[in-house]
């Protein structure tokens, strides 16, 4: 059963750190250096070791968040109690931005899958900043048209793709956010493309035997990027 989510507030950092995070962060990226700081003194860093729960779905939206280093997975629970992998965000990403903007529940379980640090800001003061910012609210919205756009091509792709597509891609969309070496199990990639874990360790298997990836402890290195995406394009390329 999940326990409930531990925030590790770290003790108060530096001014500069927090100011270094928020600049860095592509919505807030035209502040300026009186704007960052009104920002930084309203946030908090937190850390969580991998594995932890920073929210679950249904708690009340009290905090915006930007990952400061790691990374985190947004998981989602079916109907069946399954649980499905629907986002994964890397340093420098914000989340938490739907609840905070709809005032309702969390929609889904936010939870770091490596340790992690992030910046929290609370909901009432992000709103209370947003209302003098406006140019900033605008870029967020364009995020989440974003997400909204990916959220439905990732739809289609399970309806209509076949199993090795659908793993080729969500290896690839990985690998260009965290690099080469994906700090995800089998039982993750399974989540996070609704394919059942005896057919994606079959599949991962045969990919690992024609050269592909190689897998070890809770990761899996890409060695052919060219491969995997003629895998991911399908049979058609493939002749």
């Amino acid at each position: 059963m999940r326990q409930s989510t531990s925030n590790n507030p770290l003790p108060v950092p530096p001014d500069g750190k927090k100011t270094g995070i928020i600049k860095a962060a592509f919505i807030f990226s035209a502040l300026s250096s009186v704007e960052i700081n009104e920002l930084a003194a309203i946030s908090s860093l937190r850390r969580y070791h991998s594995g932890e729960f920073i929210f679950l779905e249904n708690d009340s939206p009290v905090s915006f968040f930007i990952i400061a280093a790691g990374q985190v997975k947004v998981v989602k629970q079916a109907a069946s109690g399954k649980e499905f992998i629907i986002a994964f965000f890397g340093g420098g990403e914000i989340f938490g931005e739907v609840a905070i903007f709809e005032n309702r529940p969390y929609p889904a379980t936010a939870q770091a899958a490596v340790d992690t640090e992030i910046l929290a800001i609370p909901r009432d003061s992000l709103l209370g900043f947003l209302s003098r910012q406006p140019q900033v609210a605008l870029k967020i919205i364009g995020v989440l048209g974003g997400r909204l756009r990916e959220a439905q091509s990732r739809l289609k792709d399970l309806a209509v793709e076949r199993v090795e597509q659908r793993l080729a891609n969500a290896l690839l969309m990985l690998s260009s956010r965290l690099g080469p070496v994906i700090p995800f199990t089998r039982q993750d990639i399974a989540d996070m493309t609704g394919t059942t874990t005896e057919t994606t360790i079959r599949t991962m298997t045969g990919f690992k035997n024609r050269g592909i990836i190689t897998t070890g402890r809770g990761k899996i290195t890409i060695i052919s990027v060219e491969k995997l995406r003629l895998l991911s394009e399908g049979p058609p390329r493939l002749r």
